[in-house]
């Protein structure tokens, strides 16, 4: 693992372990990990340099740029793919589209008939919204996404361009994800497995201090041609009508926000195939926490550490959104069951031989599921009996009846009742 912090002048990082448990080669502060979904933040980063060059407007229709989308129902705008309220789906399992086109994966996964909802009026966390914006630089500067990425971000922050996928860099260390056999005790290096075709949402490599570099330019600590402050600023305000649940407080254009107080601290999660990483930054105090780690268990260290840095520190560094009220659990109800789809995924909620509503996702084993009164819902760990906040239904506006589900941030249509 890998922890950096950036606090006044002065920048920490220390770093642990191997990078490869089968070669035991340590893990160095330049060892550049697969940081999954924060890759997004580098991608949105590239299209407001781009807004900032006058090349693109943030309510462009990105269609007019990305014509694969034409097919995808009512047109949204930049600024809703770089929030995640486009309505796109989250996008097919990577082993799907392991051998197509950026282009193709938005002709065939991006229809009319796999939008969850209409363009500006919720939050449904989408890859495929990332794919497109892949797709939207690609198309504006003539270059393929990492060629982009690289020339107008990473190069100019300091950073050695490392890509899931890609020829490895020389002389740059690159981390393999590994998972742990809970039965056997065993820890082993596992494949990165994400598409070509994804790799705007998800492809970047990256160190802790790497991630550091990103926050601070964000902040207006960063080399000569940053992004102007005005439209970092944009980035991290909350974009009206987006509510990620439980995935943060609020979500701007490429940033996920979480409260602290009187603060709104902007950054993003990521995983990939065994690895953890996280980025979080505070604009009132200049702050930035970067952590990676490459096994499966990264962000239980990443919480663990949180609570250190504050005993040592000080500084409380948000990991999750801020607490919600109690609400009170209601009777299961038949108005929450039904089949909901995003794309691909089938959601199947029912009630269960108890009287309870359970959840039941791709056709798995139903879990317990606990609806309140504000429509917010919480799964129940079987053999635990834990309740971990989940996400909410949702009404339809017009006719008041429950039409759609929103689960870790990604939002489904209700297809049918059960």
């Amino acid at each position: 693992a890998q922890l950096a912090v950036h606090g006044g002048e002065t920048t920490l990082a220390v770093e642990t372990g191997v990078r490869d448990a089968d070669t035991g080669e340590p893990f160095t502060a330049d060892t550049a990990v697969p940081i999954g979904s924060v890759t997004k933040a580098y991608t949105a980063t590239v299209v407001m340099l781009l807004v900032a060059d006058g090349d693109v407007e943030l309510d462009d229709r990105l269609d007019e740029h990305v014509p694969e989308l034409r097919r995808a129902g009512p047109p949204c705008t930049v600024r809703q793919v770089l929030s995640h309220t486009a309505g796109l789906p989250s996008g097919p399992a990577s082993d799907q589209v392991a051998s197509v086109t950026a282009a193709r994966y938005l002709l065939d996964h991006c229809t009319d008939r796999t939008l969850v909802m209409p363009p500006g009026t919720d939050f449904s966390y989408s890859n495929a919204g990332y794919v497109a914006a892949g797709r939207l630089i690609e198309a504006v500067t003539g270059m393929s996404w990492p060629e982009a990425v690289a020339s107008v971000l990473l190069v100019p922050l300091g950073t050695v361009p490392s890509f899931i996928g890609g020829a490895v860099a020389p002389h740059r260390p690159v981390a393999s994800g590994h998972s742990a056999n809970k039965a056997t005790g065993r820890t082993r290096p596992v494949r990165q497995n994400l598409a070509p075709a994804e790799a705007a949402a998800g492809g970047l490599r990256a160190s802790a201090l790497d991630l550091l570099a990103l926050g601070r330019a964000h902040l207006g600590d960063g080399p000569p041609g940053s992004l102007p402050r005005d439209l970092a600023r944009q980035m991290r305000r909350p974009v009206p009508g987006a509510d990620p649940g439980v995935l943060a407080d609020g979500w701007g254009l490429g940033w996920a926000l979480f409260r602290r107080g009187d603060t709104l601290w902007f950054g993003h999660d990521g995983n990939a195939q065994g690895t953890s990483c996280s980025l979080r930054a505070d604009p009132a105090t200049g702050t930035v926490v970067a952590f990676t780690a490459n096994a499966g268990s990264g962000t239980e260290l990443w919480h663990e550490l949180s609570g250190a840095l504050e005993e040592i520190t000080g500084i409380r560094v948000p990991t999750a959104p801020a607490p919600r009220r109690p609400a009170t659990p209601m009777a299961a109800t038949s108005q929450c069951t039904g089949v909901y789809l995003n794309g691909d995924i089938e959601y199947q909620v029912t009630l269960s031989d108890g009287g309870g509503l359970a959840l039941s996702v791709d056709g798995d084993l139903p879990a317990p599921l606990v609806c309140h009164e504000d429509l917010t819902c919480d799964l129940v760990d079987p053999s635990s009996g834990r309740r971990i906040p989940g996400g909410r239904f949702v009404r339809d506006p017009r006719t008041g009846a429950v039409d759609r589900i929103q689960l870790s941030g990604r939002m489904a249509r209700k297809s049918a009742l059960v």
